[in-house]
């Protein structure tokens, strides 16, 4: 994928109710990495969306801050955890513009880079290590493109290429894991798939640490 997903895209989503990667819990890859303690510190939710792994993060104890461009998204994660009476926080951002000082220990990542082109992933990856302090990590969650699905999809070379020393980083890890969405009703009849329910795709799960 050599161009961003165009943010018309995402707005556009959250108007009509029609996001799939919107399925009201978090993804069970994060939970594991929570479970399994390697979300520590202060957090950052890169594009948060509606707020899933903000809002079971800052239940979980964490201090924890989710970032999206969308003011819509941001709008819909603020009430879905008012109602939920969780306190967690959210601002609108963009993630190609962060800035230090390094302030965050981890950061947690499902959907966001694999929207991202070729100069954005590099872009995002130095964003990422100007607000991290030294030793601190990504966990990246993308779409693989080693089997059929929807969505932008990606193969690990892209994650190799961005999380390098010359953006800041140390990858450590790139294995398979899923990513669940909801299937798109033009997207269910070609890959065998129930449209509007729930299905597991297959997905990279990347760990990078922060030099320095």
């Amino acid at each position: 994928m050599e161009n961003s997903v165009p943010r018309s895209h995402f707005d556009r989503a959250y108007d009509e109710g029609a996001a799939p990667w919107v399925i009201d819990e978090p993804q069970p890859a994060i939970v594991r990495l929570a479970e399994s303690g390697q979300i520590t510190g202060r957090v950052l939710d890169a594009g948060c969306g509606t707020g899933e792994h903000t809002i079971y993060l800052a239940a979980r104890g964490h201090d924890v801050l989710g970032i999206d461009f969308s003011p819509k998204a941001v709008a819909l994660a603020t009430a879905k955890a008012a109602a939920l009476g969780v306190p967690a926080r959210f601002e609108v951002a963009d993630a190609l513009q962060l800035s230090g000082p390094p302030r965050f220990d981890t950061v947690v990542d499902c959907g966001l880079f694999h929207g991202f082109g070729a100069q954005d992933r590099i872009t995002y990856a130095e964003r990422l290590s100007a607000v991290c302090h030294p030793g601190g990590r990504v966990h990246i969650l993308a779409l693989s493109d080693i089997a059929p699905g929807f969505g932008p999809r990606i193969s690990d070379a892209v994650v190799h290429e961005a999380f390098t020393e010359a953006t800041g980083w140390r990858l450590l890890e790139v294995r398979t894991s899923s990513v669940r969405a909801i299937v798109p009703p033009d997207a269910g009849p070609e890959l065998g798939l129930t449209p509007n329910q729930p299905a597991d795709m297959l997905a990279w799960l990347a760990t990078a640490q922060r030099l320095g």
